[in-house]
């Protein structure tokens, strides 16, 4: 299996190759709609494999709060996945880098390391936000979100155990690897 790992402010930093659903850590990322209903991709596959109750506790929060705006995070049970809870943030839609997309990108990955902090969550695993059908080009929202992370870490040293980017394909891996390599040197 390929995986990356290095260690930043207390914290672990992994990437590794594989499927978001099956990671056993405490909480896992979804790259939700703002309705936070299954979607295709990386949210059609955390619901179908959370079962109902992820589901229906998105369900209640849109019913409680409405569409969740981008950048923003809510939190809910894991169900049947090996992780306990869900983590749901909005990633932007891509329209070509000028319209805020890095910012809003970062945004989400801040609040949702923020959410877990605030819960007591220590392992979080995150797939790559917005490049699915959100269009973001993974060698750009790479970039982003490694150094999103990075700077968060920096920020609350030692208030997680490790952050995990699980990348389905091997060109997302290769992609991360050489975001993470390029950060290493500035």
């Amino acid at each position: 299996m390929e995986r990356v790992e290095r260690e930043i402010a207390g914290t672990k930093l992994v990437l590794v190759r594989g499927d978001i659903t099956k990671q056993e850590v405490e909480a896992i990322v979804n790259a939700a709609n703002p309705d936070l209903t299954p979607g295709g991709g990386v949210s059609g596959a955390i619901h179908r494999a959370g079962g109902p109750v992820v589901t229906e506790a998105a369900a209640k929060i849109r019913k409680e709060r409405g569409r969740l705006p981008t950048g923003e995070a809510v939190l809910t049970p894991g169900g049947n996945l090996p992780a306990q809870y869900v983590i749901h943030t909005v990633g932007p839609v891509w329209h070509g880098g000028n319209r805020g997309e890095a910012e809003l990108l970062a945004k989400a990955y801040r609040s949702c390391l923020s959410l877990a902090v605030q819960h007591g969550i220590k392992t979080v695993a995150f797939p790559s936000i917005s490049t699915g059908a959100y269009g973001y080009p993974v060698p750009e929202a790479a970039r982003v979100a490694l150094r999103a992370v990075r700077d968060f870490l920096r920020e609350n040293p030692g208030k997680l155990k490790e952050v995990r980017f699980v990348l389905f394909s091997p060109a997302d891996f290769a992609e991360y690897r050489q975001a993470l390599e390029e950060l290493e040197r500035v």
